[in-house]
């Protein structure tokens, strides 16, 4: 039985997952949650009722939460891309910068998201304004960080890096990443330009009309 992955193309943490299993290549079948596809929400839900995705079904086995599942897919399906390392300090180091990704940067950006799926004005505001104060802390701290690399932990593309790519593309569409933070806008483009996310980034191009705070006209 192939891999099975349940999530959305225009999710961020889906699209974190698509990066890993695009830069390895590694075969699998995604089954859409949207209301096109009532049967795959249902075995989700049965999956996971916790209502989050990704969910990877490898045969008789469920793996929830998209750094793990990335973790896992490195040990039973590992391929030409290493994207955490076997030594523990260097791997120790990627877990956490995937993780400031997700907390520091991605979450911080689901507050405008929040507020504006309500449809209420008031709350759209608040949830903008909370999202820009936290990602005025990330943006400088990221810019200090990234100084000198290629990638988020070095010259090798990780899972640091799986989750920085949607990350970083969903926060510069709530809270533009100035121009003073030369560093980080490009290491976002190289992110945009590596051929795994661009492809993530193309398949769910259809869903931006869907961005409840209007999608730039760009990337």
């Amino acid at each position: 039985m192939s891999l099975v992955a349940y999530g959305h193309r225009f999710s961020s943490y889906t699209q974190k997952l698509l990066v890993a299993l695009y830069e390895n290549g590694t075969p699998f079948e995604l089954r859409s949650i949207d209301a096109e596809h009532p049967d795959h929400v249902t075995d989700w839900l049965r999956r996971w009722p916790l209502r989050r995705f990704p969910v990877l079904v490898d045969g008789d086995r469920d793996v929830i939460e998209t750094s793990v599942i990335i973790e896992y897919l490195g040990l039973r399906h590992p391929g030409p891309v290493t994207l955490i390392p076997r030594d523990p300090m260097e791997a120790l180091e990627i877990r956490f910068l995937d993780r400031f990704f997700d907390l520091h940067v991605m979450e911080a950006a689901q507050h405008a998201v929040n507020g504006a799926l309500t449809g209420d004005p008031i709350k759209r505001a608040d949830g903008l304004a909370l999202s820009a104060q936290k990602l005025d802390l990330a943006y400088p701290w990221l810019e200090a960080r990234l100084a000198g690399t290629t990638w988020a932990c070095g010259e090798a593309f990780t899972l640091a890096d799986c989750a920085a790519a949607p990350s970083l593309f969903y926060a510069d569409w709530v809270h533009p990443i100035a121009d003073t933070y030369p560093t980080l806008r490009a290491y976002r483009a190289r992110l945009l330009a590596r051929p795994s996310f661009a492809r993530a980034v193309d398949e769910a191009r259809d869903f931006r009309k869907h961005f409840p705070l209007g999608a730039p006209d760009r990337d």
